[in-house]
Order: structure tokens, then sequence, then C-alpha cells
């Protein structure tokens, strides 16, 4: 398994269990709740495969569909459907940060690999990383997190830029995947506890 594939099962399982929470917070029957955390979970990395024109992960490997329905059954097993204040909640926090930089980087390394240009890497790395989570959102009749959220999108446009950087100067290799991914979860986190936000105009 390569670095790209670590990255997309964790993702995977991190925002599977983001998506779960999201839906048993907005009080979601099963079948939702499923189509919640499949969503979040696969939704983005199935436009950024369209886009490049690269085979679905989420329909060519079946354990990507088998750990999205684990994390649910294991989550509905542990009980942790009446969760308070969600978006401060330690366990959500964790999941959607997690998946948030693993997808970042998953897309900005496939779209390294195809050739894109800096933009083309940056914006792959950003719709990997939102895309499931903003139809989600939609579907629930939410406003999608990356609109109103603490640093949120920046992080992954971050994460993407320094993907492509390191591409250009050939230090493209495990340990330094690792470090981006370390400093992508860093920041978000640093940015919730000094409460970022970009600014707003109204």
């Amino acid at each position: 398994m390569n670095i790209i594939d670590l990255a997309e099962v964790l993702g995977l399982l991190a925002f599977a269990l983001s998506g779960f929470l999201i839906a048993a917070q907005s009080k979601l029957d099963l079948l939702g709740i499923f189509i919640s955390a499949f969503l979040t979970a696969l939704g983005g990395g199935v436009i950024r495969d369209v886009i490049v024109k690269r085979e679905l992960f989420a329909f060519s490997n079946n354990y990507a569909s088998l750990l999205v329905i684990a994390v649910i059954l294991f989550s509905l097993y542990i009980g942790v459907t009446k969760i308070s204040k969600l978006e401060r909640h330690p366990l959500f926090i964790w999941s959607d940060t997690l998946g948030l930089v693993s997808f970042a980087l998953s897309g900005a390394l496939i779209a390294q690999s195809s050739g894109f240009n800096f933009f083309g890497v940056v914006l792959i790395s950003l719709i990997t990383a939102v895309g499931g989570g903003v139809m989600r959102d939609i579907l629930i009749n939410k406003v999608p997190i990356i609109l109103v959220s603490e640093f949120y999108g920046s992080v992954a446009l971050l994460v993407g830029s320094v993907i492509y950087l390191l591409g250009l100067m050939g230090f493209i290799n495990s340990f330094s995947v690792i470090l981006v991914f370390i400093f992508g979860v860093w920041l978000r986190l640093y940015a919730l506890k000094k409460d970022w936000h970009l600014p707003k105009v109204y």
C-alpha cells in the first residue's frame, strides 16, 4: 500500500465518522446516516477522480465501502449518537481534521502525479478534502462548513501548495508527506484553538 492509499484509507475512516456524527446530530434516520457517511467519505474523491480521469477509487475497491460501513456499525454499537455541542467535541474535531488533511494530501499527490499545474494541484486538493462534506451539508440543508468555519478550506489549500512545491523540488517521499500531514493537522487544530477566521465582508 503506497502513501496515497494510506492517506485515502485514513481519510475514509475519519470522514465516515465525521459524516456519521453530523447525521446523528441532525437526527437523520438510519438511511440518512448511511448517506451522510458515504457522501462525506467518498464524495470528494469521486469528483477528483472524474476530473483527473482516474479509475474511481470509491467504486473500484470494495474495501472503501466496507470501511465506511464498518465505521457506521461500530459507531452505532458504541453509541456516539448523542453528543451535544458537536462542533467543539474532541471526537468530531479530530475525525474531521484527520479527514480534511488526509484527503487534501491524497488529492494533491494525485493531481501532482497527473501533471497538473499549481492551480490544478491546489484546486484538486481542496475538492478532495471538502467536496463530500459540501454535498452532505447541502443535502441536510446546512450552510457548508467550508463557507463559515474557522480556517477550514484554507488548510487544504496550504497542504496542496506545499505538496506542489515539494514536487517541483523533487522532495516527494514518505517522510516529507508525513511532515506535511503533521503540519496540516497542527494548523487546523491551532486555528481552532485560536479561533482564527478569514476576513468577512459585511
